[in-house]
């Protein structure tokens, strides 16, 4: 009995210790609290159930210096978390921004966490697998199924499955809606009905949100002021597998028709039907490790409604989107879009994976989107 208390009192002192090793000052809010919108009802069986809806998480600095609002959307098979902590215990993006006198509003997907799920309406849930993230965020440079994943060096943690990094990041994925195809318009609404609610915002999206961003911004420029695409979904039309040396990439199904959504966007010429985008593939990759980018034919449909806000396009030096965002910022410009494509490794930031906002340099990467807003976003 005494080892057991003087081996948790060992215990707790190490993590009393590690928690003065991230202390910063205290958050200093007006609000801190949360909602829902957005949200459906279905009969089932004779009774009636809510589905659709997405929970809102709000912090809003007591002093607050820049009047327009964050929303953070994060990407599949995670939940808001990933925008509030790290795995090593530090302080994540949402906490940064309102620091920096945002208010700032993190969310869960419908059918995630704790926004709700309703069977009936959706389709099945998918778990995923405990060790689902080692190839792909934790410790990708031992697999090297991408030609950049041996540039990997920011996890905060050793990688090895029970590391505590390791555990904290796998314990909180959580179940999703399987069909992606469900997942997306419900995503779109409940994100509009959070935008009509609160005013003009940015938009800052992570991965699988990527792909319902731009049905947002398409359906209400006049309230999102900014759209900051983390790695968003793509690249554009068909599916890409990273396979490893030597053929490195797999092409896979067609899974947006839209060509950056499988929602409808408006495009001038107006479509009725999406193979009208015709897509082709390019002859060839624009460099090595690059896949080969899938475009519209020429001449391209235009993309009027996401000209009308800054977009920033941001990607890490060692992710599994480092072979593809090209593609992606290359759709957007041949629709007209003008977005910002920073690469932070020409920032000098090196190392990082998809799962950027939590590794060890998760602040700096935090200062190059807020120097990016603060000339974008007034």
């Amino acid at each position: 009995m005494i080892r057991c208390l003087l081996r948790a009192g060992i215990c707790a002192a190490a993590i009393l210790t590690g928690a003065a090793a991230h202390a910063q000052a205290p958050l200093v809010l007006a609000r801190d609290g949360f909602f829902y919108v957005g949200g459906k009802t279905m009969s089932v069986d004779g009774h009636e159930f809510f589905f659709g809806q997405m929970y809102v998480e709000e912090r809003i600095p007591a002093k607050r210096t820049h009047r327009t609002p964050i929303i953070m959307v994060h990407g599949g098979s995670m939940s808001g978390t990933n925008y509030t902590g790290t795995p090593d215990g530090r302080e994540g993006w949402a906490q940064y921004f309102v620091r920096r006198g945002y208010a700032v509003y993190v969310v869960d997907q419908p059918g995630r966490g704790r926004s709700g799920f309703l069977q009936a309406a959706t389709g099945p849930m998918h778990s995923s697998e405990r060790d689902n993230s080692a190839a792909r965020f934790i410790t990708q440079e031992k697999f090297k199924l991408w030609p950049q994943a041996e540039l990997h060096t920011q996890w905060p943690g050793n990688g090895a499955p029970n590391d505590p990094a390791t555990l904290q990041l796998a314990e909180s994925q959580l179940p999703a809606i399987e069909d992606f195809r469900a997942q997306q318009p419900l995503n779109r609404d409940a994100l509009l009905a959070l935008l009509e609610r609160i005013g003009p915002s940015v938009l800052m999206t992570h991965s699988q949100a990527g792909a319902f961003t731009w049905p947002v911004a398409d359906a209400r420029p006049d309230l999102v002021a900014a759209v900051v695409a983390v790695e968003p979904n793509g690249p554009p039309f068909y599916e890409v597998q990273a396979v490893g040396a030597p053929e490195w990439f797999k092409q896979g199904k067609l899974a947006l028709t839209y060509g950056i959504s499988i929602l409808p966007l408006t495009y001038a010429p107006a479509i009725s039907d999406p193979a009208e985008l015709r897509p082709v593939l390019q002859a060839e990759p624009d460099g090595p490790g690059l896949v080969t980018c899938w475009a519209q034919s020429a001449p391209a449909h235009q993309l009027p409604n996401l000209q009308k806000m800054p977009v920033m396009v941001l990607s890490s030096e060692a992710s599994y989107h480092a072979p593809y965002d090209v593609c992606t910022v290359k759709y957007l410009r041949q629709a007209g879009v003008k977005p910002d494509w920073i690469k932070l490794a020409e920032r000098d930031i090196h190392g990082n994976s998809h799962m950027m906002m939590v590794e060890k340099n998760s602040d700096q990467i935090a200062g190059v989107i807020g120097g990016w807003l603060d000339k974008k976003v007034k």
